[in-house]
């Protein structure tokens, strides 16, 4: 975890302290329902519950130092618990294995974390409904291969972001439920030695489901499908991110990101106004998508267990979580402020002489009986000139001006082709398919 990119909220549920939290809580419940069936006596469970309810501070360096003589971090937490509560710690842990404490510990983290994304990503379709609304009717190029193609309007770029953030979102919710399951099976899955009623008590206390088959761990694939969700998001964000990036190129300059007053661009020439930020997401897009190729290699674990996933899940689940609640954060902000530019879209449009018109004209003289062959050959042959004139030549003008042209369609017919309002009107029709 990289401070610089880290927030509070999202970086505490990480932090040793809160782990060890919900170690305790898994301890407590199943030593709680382990007394309800008999097993171990009530006032096992009443003392680690009273001890808890004395909000006792969780010393990590002491901890630590247990650990460091057993080279086992769950006995290090038993040992120190048990010798903050007493005798009745013994019996902690009945029947448990230590996978069933950190596999479990993890879906709740995993779990909270997504809780904490969800609400990003709430920002951020708000951020761009409210953008696309304000700009629904604002005309820009479209461009394919980065070429200018036909007009589209700034709304409708907002509005597929908000579409493809949507989508987003509801793979989330469902990597989301994946991933809240619990395991306390004991060594190898079998409950040999508890109740499967103690895991699905401790799942209802935690928000959790118990896990089918646990084989000892919960099975990987939840993870990596975690993670590969955690990585499209990061594509689509960078794909926002790229797409600011290009329109605030000087050439372009359609839209750009937010300066501040006071706000420095380059230590060595003073009028850069960079997109700095789009361009950050984009690092950090490449990280986040990073964290999936190993939560995928964790996949195939030996046997009933190994722990060749644990050290990668170490790294993987604060840095990937932390740094998308980062970016999302991030891109919000650069959608809420963003600057936009529709003179500049309206010259950068009109700029290549009407070329941008050229498939109505294709189309209306095929539909005037020219075969589609010759249309095109027609079309194309005056708009290279437009196109090498660099725009100081008018396609409409060359259009009738040409004898072929002028068999099929009127000089009033070919203006009428040149009408921007035409590439606009089922603007609606898309906005409510995308938020109605």
């Amino acid at each position: 975890m990289v401070p610089r990119y880290a927030r509070p909220e999202m970086t505490a549920l990480w932090e040793p302290e809160a782990k060890y939290r919900i170690w305790f809580e898994i301890e407590a419940h199943a030593t709680q329902k382990l007394a309800d069936l008999g097993v171990v006596p009530q006032s096992a469970a009443k003392a680690l519950w009273d001890w808890w309810e004395t909000n006792p501070e969780i010393d990590v360096e002491a901890i630590d130092a247990i650990e460091a003589v057993t080279k086992h971090d769950v006995i290090a937490f038993l040992t120190w618990v048990a010798e903050h509560v007493g005798e009745e710690a013994r019996f902690m842990h009945q029947g448990m294995t230590s996978s069933d404490v950190l596999d479990t510990t993890l879906s709740v983290q995993l779990v909270r974390a997504s809780d904490i994304l969800l609400a990003d990503m709430d920002e951020l379709l708000a951020a761009l409904k409210r953008r696309a609304e304000e700009h629904k009717l604002t005309p820009t190029i479209g461009r394919s291969h980065g070429i200018h193609a036909e007009p589209v309007t700034f709304g409708l770029k907002l509005a597929q972001a908000y579409a493809e953030f949507d989508r987003c979102r509801a793979r989330l919710w469902d990597a989301r439920t994946e991933i809240a399951t619990c395991a306390i099976s004991g060594a190898v899955g079998t409950f040999a030695n508890i109740d499967p009623q103690v895991e699905a008590y401790v799942a209802d206390k935690l928000g959790l489901v118990p896990e089918p088959v646990s084989t000892q761990v919960i099975p990987r694939d939840r993870h990596a499908m975690y993670f590969a969700t955690l990585a499209v998001i990061a594509g689509s964000i960078e794909r926002l991110a790229v797409e600011v990036r290009h329109l605030q190129r000087t050439e372009v300059l359609e839209a750009e990101e937010f300066f501040s007053k006071g706000q420095k661009g380059s230590s060595a020439m003073p009028h850069k106004r960079n997109p700095v930020l789009t361009e950050n997401l984009t690092g950090q897009a490449r990280m986040i998508r990073a964290y999936a190729m190993p939560a995928l290699e964790n996949v195939a674990l030996w046997h009933e267990r190994d722990i060749s996933h644990s050290s990668v899940e170490r790294f993987i689940g604060p840095d990937a979580t932390i740094t998308l609640d980062f970016a999302l954060a991030r891109l919000t902000g650069v959608v809420d402020k963003l600057l936009v530019y529709p003179e500049r879209m309206e010259a950068n449009m009109n700029r290549m002489g009407g070329l941008i018109h050229s498939q109505r004209v294709l189309l209306a003289l095929t539909q005037n009986g020219v075969s589609r062959e010759d249309a095109y050959a027609i079309v194309q042959r005056n708009a290279m000139k437009v196109w090498e004139s660099d725009g100081r030549l008018q396609l409409l003008d060359l259009l009738k001006a040409d004898d072929d042209v002028a068999k099929a369609l009127s000089e009033n017919e070919l203006t009428a082709l040149f009408d921007l309002e035409y590439h606009l009107k089922h603007v609606d029709t898309i906005f409510a398919r995308v938020f109605g």
